[in-house]
């Protein structure tokens, strides 16, 4: 997932309009709620019913969710929710899906995995996908190596088993030209999910591999949400997810740091503008934007520079956590890859960041999937006064008051 921050392309001035953005992809793409994650134990899988040619089963209830959740009650402070993405959701050999699968569980968090669908399809199998507008076994994203098609089946296995969200980044992202998802149908946009699933469902048929247990999840069940490549495309792809009874939509670009609302029947969780330290824009909440205004788009920049830039992305993140914390308790969007780009300072940004958050009180480290559910409990006229609070401003008189008003 690539994009622009408010202040234009590449940060270069050029008078988007606020929060503007293109995403695209490189290579691969808190204390929580009580009980929301607990360290698994080793080799613990719940009984499988295999599905189809046995690449995924149903292993009911997902473990490690957190309790059912209610409504607030009058006059209650409402909970700051963080959601940490992470786009494509692939393994290529430098070790960040499992090592933020080691940070989730040492903190309590539970995250949003948004699998490229062909990253479960062997290059030598990769006519098996026919993307809209473009040639056959195309994609701008290049294919996995078997050996990090093999990992990533394993990490996906282990991030549901923890109690992570495995949504869908569709599959050959493309940002440009006549190809465009930009420029899809929602009959394109059927056909793309469609063989994102078939790629989830149909691994073991694609890949020959014998000796991989299935993924534990029948991921047409488990899919409820999306993001889709370089934010473009959304608006035909809105009609569709909604027949497939998807329930939140991750791919809008400029989102503001206000409590989200429903877009054609989904929730609508975009992208934030957050507080660029040094800066008088403000920044995509997602790493690739950040390198944008950094280092122009270059993912190896000067490496003089690195600690500064690390610094600054760390604070980007904390300080949309502390306008949000501080405030109106709006939802924070953070949006990653599994990418070494400015030699890994983005991770570090993530981790720290991470770390910094997970112990404040009141704060849930969630998925997606789990911040939907909880909006789908409260109450309509709840929801909507705190809609009326915009970025980094508190309720009048203090929770108490604002929301015993409502």
């Amino acid at each position: 997932m690539r994009g622009v921050g408010r202040r234009g392309l590449l940060g270069l001035g050029l008078g988007a309009a606020a929060g503007a953005g293109l995403a695209g992809c490189g290579l691969a793409g808190g204390s929580g709620a009580p009980g929301a994650m607990r360290n698994p134990k080793p080799g613990a899988t719940p009984q499988a019913r295999p599905i189809g040619d046995g690449s995924t089963a149903d292993t009911g209830p997902q473990p490690h969710q957190p309790p059912a959740p209610v409504p607030l009650q009058p006059g209650e402070t409402p909970p700051q929710f963080v959601v940490f993405s992470w786009d494509g959701a692939g393994e290529v050999g430098n070790g960040l899906f499992p090592r933020f699968l080691r940070l989730a569980r040492d903190h309590g968090a539970a995250m949003t995995f948004f699998l490229s669908g062909i990253y479960l399809l062997p290059e030598a199998k990769k006519s098996l996908y026919r993307p809209p507008n473009n040639p056959v076994g195309a994609s701008d994203i290049g294919y996995l190596k078997d050996e990090n098609v093999r990992a990533t089946l394993v990490h996906l296995r282990e991030a549901w088993l923890d109690g992570h969200e495995i949504g869908t980044h569709f599959n050959g992202h493309f940002c440009g030209g006549a190809g465009s998802v930009g420029r899809w149908s929602p009959a394109d946009w059927q056909s793309e999910a469609d063989q994102a699933v078939s790629f989830v469902t149909g691994w073991r048929t694609n890949t020959g591999f014998t000796d991989l247990p299935p993924l534990p999840f029948d991921y047409r069940k488990e899919l409820t949400g999306s993001r889709t490549p370089c934010l473009l495309g959304r608006d035909r792809l809105l009609p569709t997810a909604r027949k497939l009874g998807w329930r939140y939509d991750a791919g809008s670009p400029g989102g503001r740091q206000v409590w989200p609302e429903r877009t054609e029947g989904l929730w609508d969780l975009p992208l934030q503008s957050l507080p660029f330290p040094g800066h008088s824009f403000e920044v995509l909440s997602m790493d690739y934007n950040i390198l944008a205004n950094q280092s122009k788009n270059t993912t190896k920049g000067v490496p003089a520079h690195y600690p500064a830039w690390r610094t600054q992305a760390t604070e980007t993140y904390l300080g949309g956590f502390r306008r949000a914390y501080e405030t109106n308790r709006a939802p924070l969007f953070i949006g990653n890859h599994f990418e070494e780009w400015n030699g890994g300072i983005y991770m570090d940004a993530a981790e720290e960041a991470l770390k910094s958050m997970s112990d404040k009180k009141d704060v849930r480290l969630v998925s997606f999937r789990q911040f939907a559910d909880w909006l789908d409990v409260q109450d309509p006229a709840v929801l909507a006064r705190l809609r009326r609070l915009g970025p980094g401003q508190a309720p009048a008189g203090g929770w108490m008051s604002y929301l015993t008003a409502a």
